[in-house]
């Protein structure tokens, strides 16, 4: 694993390396601009960037006409006010008609850190999966951050995006190349699946180390996109492993691991635990402490891993 790099951070050079390929994109932020880091895109193509102030649902309508009448807008906020504030008019005015914008949500998860509780969003893959038609992604790494906005450009129709405040390592070389529904298999293994996303997946790549001191061979899946689910692969390691862990900086209730329980309940039912956040609100405190608190960090996977493979 390279250079530690926050995906929000991938996400504002992102906007910037795609905008003379894509004429059409605009970028709107809620005067967030600087944390969003769509700062980037207003200092590159001021004329093409709207500051809508702190008024996200008013932005999510503003995204949606700009999508009618031909652009490809990126709505730009937290991930606590672009799901959860502006949650009817995301449902309403963007996945209700099916329109073709695109929300950059930032700063998702615990590890907003000192922010606390109120900024730390634990529900947004839940509220967004279950709007009819959206797309639900939350990227890994740099690499697969900056490859899931060129998808998400490419994709009609509605799509949800979760970048992260704290810099993760990059596990991925610069060659994978992102498809929206397509997971990605890290590490093979035989014994017990792991399947992460976001900052989860390094933590799931050091759990699988500290299972390999133990005899447990553990294969570690990167599932970026959330909705639609790679069922295929989850099926493959599903009966390959027999055990399954889901990781993601989310409640246990209504993200990765319940669309993962969800599908395999109705194709192979198989023991899945969940490594998440056990329906309670955050904490203010430093960002790699919460992991550990919430149980979220290597050590508390590979735990749970072991557990799962005693229910083979």
């Amino acid at each position: 694993m390279a250079e530690k790099i926050a995906t929000r951070e991938s996400y504002g050079k992102a906007l910037v390396e795609l905008a003379d390929k894509y004429e059409n994109l605009v970028v709107l932020d809620a005067d967030l601009a600087a944390a969003t880091k769509t700062g980037m895109f207003k200092k590159a193509h001021p004329e093409r960037f709207f500051d809508c102030g702190i008024a996200e649902n008013n932005m999510m309508g503003v995204a949606a006409g700009l999508a009618l009448s031909g652009k490809i807008p990126f709505a730009s906020s937290f991930a606590m006010f672009a799901a959860g504030r502006s949650y009817e008019q995301v449902r309403n005015s963007i996945g209700y008609p099916h329109v073709n914008v695109k929300i950059g949500a930032t700063h998702g998860g615990i590890t907003v850190g000192e922010d606390g509780a109120t900024h730390q969003c634990c529900e947004d893959f839940a509220l967004m999966r279950v709007i009819p038609g959206m797309t639900v992604i939350c990227p890994a790494d740099d690499v697969e951050a900056r490859g899931a906005v060129e998808a998400a450009i490419n994709h009609n129709g509605p799509v949800y995006l979760r970048f992260g405040r704290m810099a993760v390592p990059t596990v991925h070389s610069e060659d994978y190349k992102f498809e929206i529904g397509k997971g990605s298999v890290l590490k093979d293994g035989a014994d017990v699946a792991i399947i992460a996303n976001g900052v989860e997946v390094a933590e799931a790549m050091d759990a699988a180390e500290m299972l390999k001191a133990e005899g447990i061979d553990a294969a570690v899946i990167n599932m970026a996109t959330i909705k639609p689910l790679d069922g295929a692969l989850v099926l493959e390691y599903a009966k390959k492993c027999g055990a399954i862990v889901t990781a993601e900086e989310h409640s246990v209730i209504g993200g990765l691991g319940s669309a993962v329980s969800e599908y395999l309940s109705e194709t192979c039912p198989t023991p899945v635990l969940k490594v998440g956040v056990n329906d309670e609100f955050g904490r203010s405190g430093p960002a790699k402490e919460l992991l550990s608190l919430f149980g979220l960090d290597a050590a508390a996977i590979a735990a749970m891993a072991k557990k799962a493979v005693e229910l083979k």
